[in-house]
């Protein structure tokens, strides 16, 4: 934002989210309308302080006529809704045009940001619920709904682009941003790259290593892999490149690191809220289970970072350059105490939106105890900074509303998930993979949040039930089942596997809800969205669509293409993690039954990057490979018993010891 006038408001208007989402007491349909008014106008605002733009220009008085007319619908909403209701929301004319208007503009201001995926998923959903519907056979047959009934869902009420996730967007996410902002104006971004340094520059491959928790750590704080590819590879690239590793895989270790940011506890880039809000899972809940998940994402990319350097011979980078952890703390450890304050908060019973103020305003007063205390003039940047990057996610998720009321009303996420489930013919490794490429086409128009949502819409209810499924089945075949359970059991030949293959859904629901705790159905449930949470990430960095290798190869001046393979290889614990989830209690088990699996799967996942980089301590061959591959299954798969885990593991520091022993090198101080 380059105009002052501009930046006023932008200050004003963050005040004003502040204000209501701490103290005031506003209707939610009234600040979500308000909230996209005023990001309409924004975004307006910002397109003509473009060089291509003048006063004479037509694109500047249509950019200026936008605006108005978004707060002007804004105003509409709020000034009508009661009369709107006297009428027993019987239309007139007006409601008609400015309904039409608040469509128009939600699709016009999502393709200027977001480009045209959104905008012809919002056009063809409402051709499908208006009129489109009627013609098509099968499951995804509708009648059709009049033109008042659409436009009254989409534009007066909780269900359409004012809903659930506009709610989420004025709420959690902004109030999340702007203390990401404050972090990231008040220094923390160096503190991170610091730390890494200290904490990684004496290891084998140490400067990958330090992009790797440099860069994780920043994106859970700013909460987009593409922000913070750019803002920590233009330090975190060329350190990678000075000490020995390719231009190619330097790039493809930031954007891979960079995407798990938002994996990443406590903030999770607002991640965690968006969950909570879609699941009524608690914020607390969500990050404890996160958080191991998230450690074995980034040591897979670790691994391949170490894999890679070993390959290389790129020995420890310790020297004079590498500070001490003590001393960089000494420095920066001012930055932990906003962290804290925000989860000590939560913890004891805030709001999410109240602690982040909380936290907000720490990061100001512990500035103070560094030598570059926040001023005002630094509290106004990261309040205008905040509402700058908040301009496409807010008006994203407010459109994205549109979509997922027609999807809600005309029953197309059940018929969804119906397809995946008969494609799957009951496969849930089958429906992970469909859910994965259902993902990646969604991902290449949409950000993760978005994806997430559409995704999880669609294909959370098909993954519930078959995990729920599975637990259900082991506890009808352990037997003693209530005279009621096995009673309906026996209608269909009292073979429990059968039994829940052929009888009705909502017969099922019931016996699951009857036999299955709630913790456990809690567990599942948020195993379902977090597996597509971690699928929907794919789109920064699988091609032909990976913006943050995209962005991080045009830092390292290689080929987009080329590293967008070479960080989607990296990144591959996208993919690995979530099985987990599927097939193990990692989330929805007990705390030792996840540490167990953790401790299993980090040496699990090791043998694997191993395979997928062809490489180890030094270059693979058939035997090896496939040993690895063995001992990469007796590590991950939860069925076996532990003796065949140990062997798993014996096998793989077998191979390592061997490997070591094999080779000439320099031992490396960091193992």
């Amino acid at each position: 934002m380059k105009s002052k006038y501009l930046r006023w408001a932008a200050f004003f208007f963050a005040l004003f989210h502040i204000y209501c989402n701490v103290f005031a007491s506003i209707s939610e349909l009234w600040l979500s309308a308000i909230h996209f008014g005023g990001f309409c106008a924004i975004c307006a605002f910002m397109a003509n302080e473009s060089d291509q733009i003048t006063r004479k220009s037509i694109s500047y008085w249509v950019n200026v006529a936008l605006a108005i007319t978004a707060i002007l619908t804004s105003a509409y909403l709020i000034l009508f809704e009661n009369a709107l209701y006297a009428r027993e929301t019987e239309y007139i004319l007006s409601d008609y045009v400015f309904s039409i208007i608040a469509i128009g503009l939600a699709i016009e201001f999502t393709r200027r940001t977001t480009g045209w995926i959104m905008p012809i998923l919002i056009i063809a959903s409402l051709s499908y619920i208006l009129f489109l519907g009627r013609y098509i056979g099968g499951v995804f047959s509708f009648p059709g709904l009049s033109l008042e009934t659409v436009l009254y869902r989409s534009f007066f009420t909780s269900e359409g682009m004012f809903g659930l996730t506009a709610n989420i967007s004025s709420t959690f996410v902004f109030m999340f941003i702007i203390f990401g902002s404050f972090l990231l104006r008040s220094g923390m971004g160096d503190f991170i790259v610091d730390m890494a340094h200290s904490l990684a520059g004496r290891f084998t491959g140490g400067a990958g290593l330090v992009a790797v928790i440099g860069s994780g750590l920043m994106g859970s704080v700013s909460g987009s892999a593409v922000a913070n590819t750019v803002s920590t590879g233009v330090i975190t690239i060329p350190m990678m490149k000075k000490s020995g590793f390719t231009a190619k895989f330097s790039a493809g270790v930031v954007a891979a690191a960079s995407t798990g940011g938002a994996l990443m506890p406590p903030i999770m880039g607002a991640g965690a809220f968006v969950l909570s809000s879609y699941t009524g899972i608690s914020y607390l809940t969500i990050i404890a289970a996160s958080a191991l998940p998230a450690l074995l994402y980034f040591l897979t990319v670790s691994y391949f970072v170490r894999i890679e350097a070993k390959r290389l011979g790129i020995t420890p980078t310790a020297g004079s350059d590498t500070e001490k952890i003590s001393d960089v703390l000494a420095r920066g450890w001012h930055f932990i105490i906003p962290l804290a304050v925000l989860v000590g908060t939560l913890v004891a019973g805030r709001t999410p939106t109240t602690s982040a103020a909380f936290a907000i305003i720490t990061v100001i007063g512990a500035s103070w105890l560094s030598p570059t205390p926040m001023r005002l003039p630094d509290i106004f940047d990261a309040l205008v900074d905040g509402v700058k990057t908040m301009v496409f996610i807010a008006l994203l998720l407010v459109a994205v509303g549109i979509f997922i009321n027609v999807i809600t009303t005309t029953g197309v996420g059940n018929a969804f998930s119906l397809m995946i489930a008969e494609w799957a013919q009951g496969s849930l490794l089958l429906t992970l993979v469909l859910v994965a490429l259902a993902s990646l086409v969604i991902g290449m128009g949409l950000p993760v949040t978005a994806s997430y949502i559409v995704l999880a819409t669609l294909s959370a209810p098909v993954i519930f039930d078959l995990l729920s499924q599975s637990q259900l089945l082991i506890v009808l075949q352990a037997g003693d089942l209530p005279s009621n359970v096995a009673a309906t059991l026996s209608l269909f030949g009292g073979d429990p596997l059968i039994a829940l293959q052929e009888m009705p859904l909502e017969m099922k629901q019931l016996i699951r809800n009857e036999m299955l705790e709630p913790e456990q159905l809690t567990g599942m449930l948020l195993s379902a969205h977090l597996i597509i949470f971690w699928l929907s990430q794919d789109s920064n960095v699988t091609p032909p669509v990976c913006l943050a290798s995209f962005a991080a190869a045009g830092i390292a001046g290689t080929s987009p293409m080329a590293t967008g393979l070479t960080s989607w290889k990296v990144a591959k614990g996208l993919y690995l993690v979530p099985v987990l989830f599927a097939y193990s209690p990692l989330i929805s088990g007990s705390w030792p039954e996840r540490i167990e699996v953790f401790i299993w799967s980090c040496m699990g996942l090791y043998a694997m990057a191993g395979v997928l980089s062809w490489h180890l301590e030094t270059r693979l061959n058939a035997a090896t490979a496939g040993l690895l591959l063995l001992s990469a299954a007796l590590l991950m798969w939860t069925p076996f018993p532990i003796y065949f885990h140990m062997v798993g593991a014996g096998i793989l520091v077998a191979i390592v010891v061997i490997q070591n022993r094999s080779t000439t090198a320099i031992a490396d101080p960091g193992t």
